[in-house]
C-alpha cells in the first residue's frame, strides 16, 4: 500500500528543481520544455516530530520513517489532451498518482523562458486544469459509449454509473472538476473512483516564488491563493532555487540558514505533511526489538489491515493488537512502564487504528 504525489504544471515552472531540492535525487533540470519525458520518482520520508521524539526517547540503533512517493511529471501544454507535447503520455503518468501538486510559476527569470511568453499565474493554472478537464471529458465519452452498448439488459449498476457520469459531465462542461461533484452514497464514491478521472484527484497548488516573497505575499502569489480558495484547494509557497541551495548544505548549515530566513520548517516537511493530510492518512508506530518505525495508512483502517501494511503474513495470522497512545507512552517514559501501569490495551482485528497509536501486533506465523 503506497501513496504517490504527482508534481505537475506547465514546462519551465520549476517542477524538477523543486523535486530535486525536496528529494535530493538529482533529476535533470533544464530551461527548455520537455527536458523531463519519463517521470522522475523518489520515496520521501515523513519524519514528523512524534517520530523524532520516539527515537530520542527509545534511542534505538535502527529507525525508519514512513514514506510518500513523489513523481515529477513533464510539463503539460495547451492541447495535451489531444496529444500535443507528448500530452497523452504525460497524462497517463498523472493517472497513477493519488494527489496532484500543481506547481505555478511566480518568479521572474529572463534566462528561463515562459512557455506562453508572459508570466500570468492564474492563466497558467487554467491552462493545465483545462487540459485535465478535456481529458476527463474524453474518458467519460468513451465510457458512455461502452456502457450504452451493455446497458440493454437493464443492469442497475451500469444505469447508476451512467447517471453519475452525466452529473460529472455537467460539472466539467461548466469548468468544475469531478471532485466538486457531491456524492450521496458510498456506492457513488466507489463508482467515481473506478472512473479514474484526473480532476477527481485532490490538488495542492504550490507557488514557486522569488526569494524575496517566501510567504507568497506578492500580487502573483495572492492571485494563486485566491484561486485555490475558490476551488477549496490547499495552497503552499516555496522558492525552488532557494530550496535547491539549502539541500546542498550540511544539516547544521541548513538549520542556521532557515533561521536566518525565519523558515520554521523545511519545504519538504510542510509539503509531505500537507499531502498526508489531504489524502486523509494517519500515522502509527511500531517499537519492535531494536527498531522504531512509523507507518502511513488511510483513516479508519482496521487493525488486521494495518498489520498487513507491515507484512502480509501478519495480516493472515493476526491474533490481536497491543495498543498504546503516543501521548501516554511519552508520559509513561517507556513501553514497559506503560505496561506496568496498565495503559496498554488489547484490541481485536476490527479495532480502527488511531493517529499516533503505538502498536504491537501478535500473530501466528
Amino acid at each position: 500500500m503506497g501513496f504517490t504525489a504527482g508534481i505537475i504544471g506547465l514546462p519551465n515552472v520549476g517542477k524538477t528543481t523543486i523535486f530535486n531540492a525536496l528529494t535530493a535525487v538529482g533529476a535533470e533540470a533544464s530551461s527548455y520544455p520537455f527536458c523531463t519525458i519519463e517521470p522522475n520518482t523518489a520515496r520521501v520520508p515523513f519524519t514528523e516530530h512524534r517520530l523524532q521524539t520516539l527515537v530520542s526517547l527509545v534511542a534505538p540503533p535502527k529507525w525508519a520513517a514512513a514514506t510518500i512517493q513523489f513523481m515529477d511529471v513533464a510539463g503539460l501544454v495547451k492541447g495535451a489532451s489531444k496529444g500535443e507535447g507528448l500530452g497523452n503520455q504525460f497524462l497517463g503518468h498523472i493517472r497513477t498518482v493519488d494527489i496532484l501538486i500543481h506547481v505555478v510559476r511566480c518568479f521572474e527569470n529572463s534566462k528561463v523562458a515562459h512557455v506562453e511568453g508572459v508570466l500570468t499565474p492564474v492563466a497558467d493554472m487554467e491552462t493545465v486544469n483545462t487540459e485535465l478537464l478535456l481529458a476527463d471529458l474524453e474518458t467519460l465519452h468513451k465510457r458512455t459509449i461502452k456502457i450504452k452498448k451493455l446497458i440493454r439488459g437493464g443492469d442497475k449498476k451500469l444505469i447508476d454509473t451512467l447517471k453519475i457520469i452525466e452529473r460529472i459531465e455537467m460539472a466539467l462542461d461548466q469548468g468544475q472538476p469531478a471532485r466538486s461533484v457531491p456524492l450521496l452514497t458510498g456506492e457513488e464514491a466507489r463508482i467515481l473512483k473506478e472512473l479514474d478521472l484526473l480532476t477527481a484527484k485532490e490538488v495542492l497548488y504550490l507557488a514557486n516564488v522569488d526569494e524575496g516573497d517566501l510567504q507568497g505575499q506578492s500580487s502573483l502569489g495572492q492571485q494563486i491563493q485566491q484561486q485555490a480558495l475558490e476551488e477549496g484547494a490547499e495552497f503552499l509557497t516555496l522558492c525552488g532555487d532557494l530550496e535547491a541551495s539549502i539541500s546542498e548544505m550540511d544539516p547544521e548549515e541548513q538549520d542556521q540558514f532557515r533561521q536566518e530566513y525565519t523558515l520554521s520548517a523545511s519545504s519538504l516537511e510542510r509539503l509531505v505533511a500537507t499531502v498526508v493530510s489531504k489524502l486523509k492518512l494517519i500515522v502509527f508506530y511500531t517499537i519492535v526489538g531494536q527498531a522504531v518505525r512509523s507507518w502511513i495508512i488511510p483513516e479508519n483502517t482496521a487493525a488486521r489491515k494495518a498489520a498487513g501494511r507491515i507484512h502480509t503474513d501478519m495480516e493472515k495470522g493476526f491474533i490481536k493488537a497491543e495498543v498504546l497512545a503516543y501521548d501516554t507512552l511519552i508520559s509513561a517514559g517507556s513501553w514497559s512502564d506503560a505496561r506496568q501501569e496498565g495503559f496498554i490495551r488489547q484490541e481485536g482485528k476490527h479495532y480502527l487504528v488511531q493517529d499516533g497509536d503505538i502498536v504491537l501486533f501478535r500473530f501466528n506465523v
